[in-house]
C-alpha cells in the first residue's frame, strides 16, 4: 500500500501520445532521478498540478522529449502524489520509461490499482469506483450517462440517505432497550415507522432499476434465427448497413455465429446471426445448427425470422417449437414479394413485424418496435432516474429489503423491540456493503481485477 506503483496507462501500440503514471510518497524522488526540465529547476521545486517541458535520461542516454504532470497528494486522484509522463506514444518507448522508472524503485501497478488506491484513501467510494470501469468500458451514451451519475455520487449519497432513516430507527430501540427508566414508549414513533416504509420502497425501486440498468450498461443479445434462407444475413447486414454476412441463395451459407453490436437508442443492441435450422448430413454446418439452438435459449431476445413469399415449412415450425413465448419477436420477411405464408400455426410469437431486408422496407419501424419491446413501457430518461447496473449492488439491497420487512412484520406481531435488533444491524451492514464501507479483500480483489494495469 505504501510503495511507489508505476504503470503505462494509455493502450500498449503506436499512437501521437502515451502515458506513464506514478502514484506513491517516493514518485518525486524516482522522478528527479530520471527528468530534466528545460528550465533547469530541480524536480523538488517544480509547482504541484503543472505541466513541465523536458526529457527524460537514463543515466546521460537520452531517452525522449515529454511534458511532464507533477501533482501533490492530497488533491489528486489517489490522494497521493502522482506523476505522468506524457512521452511519445511508440510501445518501445513507452516500455523504456516505464522500465527506467521500475529500476529507480517504484513497482509494477497491479490491475486497478490506481483506482483501488482512490478508494482506499477515501477520495472514492465502491460505487464510484465502479463507475470508473463501466466509463471506459461504456457502449453508449447513456450507459455513460448512468456511469457519470454514478460517478457523480447519486447511488453513494441515496445510499446515505438510507442509511440515516435505518440509523435514526436503531437509535430510538437502543435508547428504549439499555435505559427503561425513561419510560420512552415500545412502539415507534410514526416519523421512524415511515422511515422504514421509505427505505422498503427506495430499495424495491432500486432493485426493480437493474433489469433495465443491466440492458443499458451490457446490452442485449439477440438472436437472429429461422430456417435457412428466410434472410436472416440480410437481416443482419441490413441493420449494420454493411455487408457483414455472406448472402447467397445456397441453402446453410452461416455455419458459425457472427457477432455486432449496434447502438439501439442508446441500448446496445447485440445482435448474433445464426446458422440455418434444419436437418444436415453435413457435419460442420450441423456444428452451426447446435450453436443457433443453444442461442435461443441463452438469447436475452430471439427475433424469428420468416419468408413470407414461401408457404410454412416443417423446418419453420421446428424451429418455432423450440422458442421461449416470452423473449421472440417474430420477423416476417420479404413483403416486396407475393404473400404465401400463413401465420396463424406460429402462436408462440406475439408480435410480427413485416419487412423486406434486401429492399430496406420496414427496418426503421422494426428498430423503433424491438426497442419498445426490450424497455417494455419504461421509457423515461436514464438521466432522471437513479438506476444500479451492478449485481453486487442489487444483492446488497434485496438483503436490505429483507431485513425491513422482517422489521416491520416484528412490529406488526407485537414482538418484543430487542429482536428488531439483528435486522437492523443487517440493514445497515447491506447497505455498507453497496458503497465499500464493509467488505473484504476478496471483493475488493474482484472488483479491481476487472480493470486495467494503469487504471
Amino acid at each position: 500500500m505504501f510503495d511507489t506503483i508505476a504503470a503505462i496507462s494509455t493502450p500498449r501500440g503506436e499512437g501521437g501520445i502515451g502515458i506513464v503514471r506514478m502514484s506513491g510518497d517516493d514518485s518525486i524522488k524516482i522522478l528527479s532521478k530520471v527528468f530534466r526540465a528545460k528550465s533547469e529547476k530541480k524536480v523538488e521545486d517544480l509547482k504541484s498540478h503543472t505541466i513541465n517541458y523536458g526529457h527524460i535520461y537514463d543515466g546521460e542516454v537520452l531517452l525522449d522529449e515529454v511534458m511532464v504532470s507533477f501533482l501533490k497528494g492530497p488533491k489528486t486522484y489517489t490522494r497521493e502524489d502522482i506523476v505522468e509522463i506524457n512521452c511519445h506514444g511508440g510501445y518501445l518507448i513507452t516500455e523504456k520509461i516505464l522500465e527506467l522508472l521500475l529500476k529507480k524503485g517504484a513497482r509494477i501497478a497491479e490491475q486497478g490499482e490506481f483506482t483501488r488506491r482512490a478508494f482506499l484513501n477515501g477520495r472514492l467510494d465502491l460505487t464510484q469506483a465502479e463507475a470508473v470501469m463501466d466509463i471506459i468500458h461504456g457502449k453508449t451514451d447513456k450507459s455513460i450517462s448512468l456511469s457519470l451519475n454514478q460517478l457523480r455520487g447519486d447511488l453513494k449519497n441515496q445510499i446515505g440517505i438510507l442509511k440515516k432513516m435505518i440509523l435514526d430507527v436503531a437509535a430510538h430501540v437502543n435508547v428504549v432497550l439499555d435505559y427503561p427508566e425513561e419510560g420512552i414508549d415500545d412502539p415507534l414513533p410514526d416519523n421512524l415507522m415511515d422511515n422504514l416504509l421509505e427505505v422498503l420502497k427506495s430499495s424495491d425501486v432500486l432493485i426493480a432499476s437493474y433489469d433495465k440498468g443491466k440492458m443499458i450498461k451490457e446490452g442485449v443479445k439477440t438472436a437472429i434465427v429461422g430456417k435457412p434462407n428466410v434472410g436472416k444475413s440480410s437481416l443482419l447486414n441490413t441493420i449494420l448497413k454493411e455487408e457483414r454476412a455472406i448472402v447467397t441463395h445456397i441453402a446453410g451459407t452461416t455455419r458459425d455465429i457472427i457477432e455486432e453490436v449496434i447502438n439501439l437508442k442508446g441500448i446496445p443492441l447485440i445482435l448474433v446471426d445464426t446458422a440455418g435450422i434444419r436437418t444436415t448430413d453435413d457435419v460442420i454446418e450441423n456444428i452451426g445448427v447446435k450453436k443457433s439452438e443453444d442461442l435461443i435459449d441463452k438469447a436475452d431476445l430471439v427475433l424469428f425470422v420468416v419468408d413470407g413469399s414461401r408457404e410454412l415449412e416443417e423446418e419453420d415450425i421446428k424451429v418455432h417449437d423450440q422458442l421461449n413465448a416470452d423473449k421472440v419477436i417474430g420477423i416476417l420477411n420479404k413483403i416486396d414479394m407475393e404473400r404465401k405464408l400463413d401465420l396463424t400455426p406460429l402462436n408462440k410469437v406475439g408480435k410480427w413485424i413485416e419487412i423486406s431486408a434486401t429492399e430496406n422496407l420496414g427496418i426503421s419501424n422494426m428498430e423503433d418496435e424491438i426497442y419498445k419491446y426490450i424497455i417494455s413501457g419504461q421509457v423515461e430518461d436514464s438521466s432522471q432516474k437513479l438506476i444500479i447496473t451492478n449485481v453486487r449492488h442489487k444483492s446488497a439491497l434485496e438483503k436490505t429489503k429483507q431485513a425491513v420487512e422482517n422489521i416491520l412484520e416484528t412490529i406488526n406481531m407485537g414482538l418484543p423491540m430487542d429482536l428488531m435488533a439483528v435486522d437492523l444491524k443487517e440493514a445497515l451492514d447491506s447497505l455498507s456493503e453497496v458503497t465499500g464501507e464493509i467488505s473484504t479483500e476478496d471483493l475488493l480483489d474482484h472488483v479491481f481485477s476487472n480493470f486495467c494495469v494503469g487504471k
